[in-house]
């Protein structure tokens, strides 16, 4: 069974890798669908498609030290950077460009995913 300091990694992980797949697996089509732009240029194509990259990259880094004991501590530190400032880069357009009703429950779920992380590394970390 897995406990709730590998379940973070898990579920953080998984949903980022979705999330990468979502950005960049179709832009031509899923950008107009989900976010209402047009992705002709060849430069913005790449551009998605390597934020998918990214995201699958640390998503199943995450997942990997969801299993792997060696890696739980460098994949934290890692997710608590990433949900830290993705949720700060968010908080930042909500004050400057308004509330997205789109992207506010993903800013709940990385400040969620932040905290908990922040959690599990105060909780199952010695020092010694």
């Amino acid at each position: 069974m897995m406990n709730q300091k590998n379940l973070n990694l898990l579920l953080s992980g998984i949903i980022v890798i979705i999330a990468g797949i979502v950005y960049g697996g179709y832009p031509t089509y899923i950008m107009p669908q989900l976010l209402g732009f047009e992705v002709v240029d060849l430069e913005l194509k790449n551009m998605l498609r390597a934020v998918m990259g990214i995201y699958m990259g640390v998503g199943l880094f995450w997942v990997i030290g969801s299993f792997k004991a060696k890696l739980w501590y460098g994949a934290t530190v890692c997710n608590v950077l990433f949900m830290g400032g993705i949720s700060f880069g968010r908080i930042v357009s909500t004050v400057f460009d308004g509330i997205s009703p789109l992207f506010t429950p993903a800013l709940f779920l990385e400040l969620l995913f932040f905290g908990w992380g922040l959690y599990n590394l105060k909780k199952y970390t010695k020092i010694e």
